[in-house]
């Protein structure tokens, strides 16, 4: 992007100067085609504006204030149009970069920006027009800058709150499926615990009371049946009111554990991470988990001794997913393979592709060209409603 701004802005300053609407000469020498060459130069130092802004800024602010130099007082250039102003268009680009790039420095990159300013527009030979234009052309880029970072930390804020919002939504939720699983736990016990033990009193009361052997064995076993429905009864409101280990919420921190076990049960798998997981929104990291969770299954029914490469790459505005895995092992793959395979329902695509489309995502899948399979998907960083379900 960096390449393409610098040769965007040489060709323009290249162009614009030869259509005589900056400093060139009506007659140009040598001296001229140099200048020209080394304002090339320095329009291609763009490239590094967002490594080094400020020597950016200082690069395009000597060249100006040489090219000034040149004209006067010296009077080695003559320019066909003295009332141009001589900088070069890139300084507008230039003067973006110190205050959006090197937010730490801006005391030194606003007295870089007014010292340029000052050359640009001349004011030791005043004159309206070119003051005009030179201040608009160095003050662009600063205000261009502060409107981007302003909005970006506006998105910023607004993305931490609405996934903020989430978690206290899932929260909220998590707390009311507890107090449910409370309730009936604390009903089960209170109501169908106390009736089943009366049951059992009864029989055992019955057994002993009975006249008949006939009666008295089943009461026994009507006994022994409610014991073990009590039995039952305790380990079911017990689980009640635990917590699940299924109830927590999977995220991108877990796709270590995925691979983890793929490579335990024969299918060898890989994890290439790039950029920061918080970019991603809760809700987009579950959906991604979802998705290595389905293709690394469905690796190991449909090319068992594959091995799997799965890349995530964390951007500002999207995440992008793919699982690439390589062809079956011809060693692994046999009857025990095909009946593994044939336990699939087939849906499988379907219904990660119908998942992703509900975050507004797009998913591809197909076989690749040396026999394997690769899955993609891409997923927007953050959805701006929490009130989709995964």
């Amino acid at each position: 992007m960096d390449y393409a701004i610098a040769l965007l802005f040489v060709l323009v300053d290249t162009t614009t100067t030869l259509l005589g609407a900056s400093w060139w000469p009506q007659r140009p020498d040598t001296l001229a085609w140099v200048v020209l060459g080394a304002q090339a130069l320095a329009c291609s130092s763009l490239v590094a504006r967002r490594l080094a802004p400020l020597m950016v800024l200082f690069v395009l602010g000597g060249f100006t204030l040489a090219v000034t130099l040149l004209i006067w007082p010296a009077g080695a250039l003559i320019p066909a149009e003295p009332g141009n102003v001589w900088a070069p268009w890139a300084t507008i680009a230039a003067a973006y970069g110190p205050l959006y790039y090197r937010r730490d420095r801006r005391g030194v990159a606003i007295v870089a920006l007014v010292a340029l300013t000052l050359v640009v527009a001349r004011v030791w030979q005043p004159a309206f027009m070119i003051i005009t234009i030179g201040v608009l052309r160095t003050v662009a880029g600063p205000l261009l800058a502060l409107y981007v970072d302003a909005r970006r930390r506006l998105v910023r804020a607004l993305t931490e709150r609405a996934e903020r919002a989430e978690r206290e939504r899932h929260l909220l939720a998590e707390r009311a499926r507890a107090e449910e699983r409370a309730r009936l736990a604390g009903e089960m016990h209170d109501v169908v615990t106390h009736r089943v033990s009366l049951m059992v009193l009864q029989a055992g009361a019955l057994g002993i009371t009975a006249r008949d052997e006939q009666t008295r064995k089943a009461a026994e076993e009507l006994r022994i049946a409610g014991c073990q429905a009590l039995d039952e009864l305790r380990d079911l409101v017990g689980i009640l009111r635990a917590t699940p280990e299924g109830d927590t919420m999977p995220s991108a921190s877990d796709f270590a554990t995925l691979i983890a076990e793929s490579t335990s049960v024969g299918t060898p798998a890989r994890l290439v991470e790039e950029g920061d997981r918080s970019l991603a929104s809760p809700l987009v990291a579950r959906t991604a988990y979802r998705i290595v969770r389905e293709a690394l299954t469905n690796v190991r029914k449909h090319a068992p001794g594959a091995q799997v490469t799965v890349r995530v790459e964390y951007g500002e505005a999207q995440v992008r997913l793919s699982v690439r895995n390589t062809p079956s092992a011809g060693p692994i793959a046999g009857p025990a393979a095909d009946e593994l395979a044939a336990t699939g329902s087939g849906l499988g695509i379907a219904g990660l592709r119908s998942r992703v489309e509900i975050v507004h995502g797009t998913l591809r899948a197909g076989p690749t060209p040396d026999g394997g399979f690769c899955l993609r998907a891409t997923l927007p960083a953050f959805v701006p409603t929490g009130d989709l379900a995964v």
